[in-house]
């Protein structure tokens, strides 16, 4: 056994033993770089100097055939020069191509081993013997087969290779790949053959890369990751366009996935039956989430519409109603007894008369916020003062541009921004709805009636102002801070309503 294991490593004399140790010194040096991800790869040319004894325990079975000997000895040299290359191709073009230049591409790579494969397996004929016009000639035919049986297959691998090469997609982009709005994916392969997508249905589809060579590609993430969404709302024409664009704007600032840069905009559209139709044109990272991001969008502007009194108009058709017995609707009297039940559990009311509490509840004004909407926001001016009739809203604070300290969590019959009611001052709290929230809003026209007939409460709104800032002191920081005195507030509320 061993005379004829000597007989076939024989045929090289010293070369298969120094093929062995270069294939086992660039496999050392590949498995030993930084390759991420791609450390994997350096198991194909660990395959195929597993590979390599392979010939030898074939070639046990017939011993006694030097031809046959020399042919496993070959077939010894052709897997220890492929692991070999295969390790360079590694060290050269993954390694140090990478430093210097971007990633290689897969299919690039894929190409690049396919060609040294074959490249070592004709150094290895030539070795053996063989005559290089007969090789040439045959694979010149063998191409030609091949190419007549796989012409749809070699399009699409040259299309892969199209595709690399120019870029117009990686992986991670979203793409549309024909007029179909359902066909668009997220791309999370590109293969030999085919790119792979997953669309929003969460389903895989399978597209040719020569189809998609052909095709005419949109690519949303590109050559920015925003992209635009647009959304198309009709207002009533006895609204003015300005002010219904201004309140839309208004609306979807802050709403989920919209960017503030670039910035959204609003124009008028077109002239319809039902009213005027305006563009809303939003900015969004969350291109895989854009059913969302438009969803949430329209809520906002549905619920500014409605608190500013717009009603978005329907179409109008010539119809015959036949009315079927219904509940009767709360009358006025009803809704102002429900809201002076909700302004007397209110403490800066309580020294109102019942005529008084039913004038301020007449006044009120009605108001409804989505969730995740600000109904106020720090450092902006205003002068009104709102009463939660159902619902909860957020209270938070940011001094210096740190992170929001929350300074308390409201729900029905809380009060808020009466500071800014009675004095004018900035709103020094964001409050934000957390869910559907339902609000009564008290305005300074409406507190100067009550004031001019009840000038006590004057007094009082200031002594409850400053119990309001002290709590609000005493939550934000752990120090001692000076707050406003009942007689400053005093000051300020008979100045600001020029009592």
């Amino acid at each position: 056994m061993w005379n004829w294991l000597q007989s076939v490593i024989g045929i090289f004399g010293t070369d298969l033993p120094r093929e062995l140790l270069v294939a086992l010194a660039a496999i050392a040096v590949a498995f030993v770089l930084p390759l991420g991800k791609r450390r994997r790869l350096v198991q194909v040319p660990i395959i195929f100097l597993l590979l390599a004894p392979l010939p030898i325990a074939a070639a046990g079975l017939f011993p006694e055939s030097i031809d046959l000997n020399r042919f496993l000895g070959l077939g010894i040299h052709f897997f220890l020069i492929t692991s070999i290359v295969q390790s360079l191709l590694i060290i050269f073009c993954i390694s140090i191509w990478e430093q210097v230049s971007r990633p290689m591409p897969k299919i690039f790579f894929d190409v690049l081993r396919w060609s040294g494969t074959i490249l070592a397996l004709f150094v290895v004929l030539l070795e053996s013997g063989a005559d290089p016009a007969e090789l040439f000639t045959g694979s010149a035919v063998l191409t030609a087969v091949m190419g007549f049986a796989l012409k749809d297959t070699l399009g699409n691998v040259f299309a892969g290779l199209a595709i690399h090469a120019e870029q117009p997609f990686e992986l991670g982009d979203w793409i549309q790949y024909d007029t179909n709005q359902a066909h668009i994916g997220k791309v999370t392969e590109i293969n030999w053959r085919a790119t792979k997508v997953i669309t929003l249905d969460e389903a895989e589809v399978i597209i040719p890369n020569g189809q998609l060579a052909q095709a005419s590609i949109r690519n949303f993430t590109k050559p920015q990751r925003w992209s635009r969404r647009s959304l198309f709302v009709v207002a009533p024409y006895e609204e003015s366009p300005q002010r219904v664009q201004q309140i839309m704007l208004e609306a979807i600032r802050g709403s989920f996935g919209v960017l503030e840069h670039p910035a959204a905009s609003v124009v008028t559209n077109d002239f319809k039956e039902r009213g005027i139709e305006y563009w809303v044109r939003l900015f969004t990272t969350e291109f895989d989430k854009r059913d969302r991001v438009d969803g949430m969008a329209r809520d906002r502007i549905w619920y500014a519409l409605a608190r500013h009194g717009i009603k978005i108009p329907v179409a109008t058709q010539a119809i015959r109603l036949t009315h079927l017995p219904t509940e009767a609707a709360s009358s006025f009297d009803e809704i102002l007894k429900q809201r002076k039940e909700i302004l007397s559990e209110v403490d800066l009311l309580g020294m109102l008369s019942e005529d008084q509490m039913l004038q301020l509840a007449s006044d009120a004004v009605q108001e409804t916020f989505a969730s995740g909407e600000e109904i106020i926001r720090q450092g902006d001016l205003g002068s009104s003062m709102f009463i939660i009739e159902s619902g909860n809203v957020d209270v938070t604070v940011s001094d210096s541009g740190s992170a929001p300290t929350r300074l308390a969590i409201l729900s029905s019959k809380d009060v808020f921004g009466e500071m800014s009611l009675m004095t004018g001052a900035q709103r020094s709290a964001t409050v934000t709805a957390m869910v559907e929230t339902r609000i009564l809003r008290i305005d300074k026209p409406a507190m100067s009636k009550l004031l001019t007939v009840e000038p006590l409460l004057v007094k009082r709104a200031s002594e409850y102002l400053v119990g309001r800032q002290v709590a609000r002191f005493e939550i934000i920081s752990q120090i001692e801070k000076q707050a406003p005195s009942s007689i400053d507030l005093f000051e300020r509320i008979k100045k600001f309503f020029a009592i």
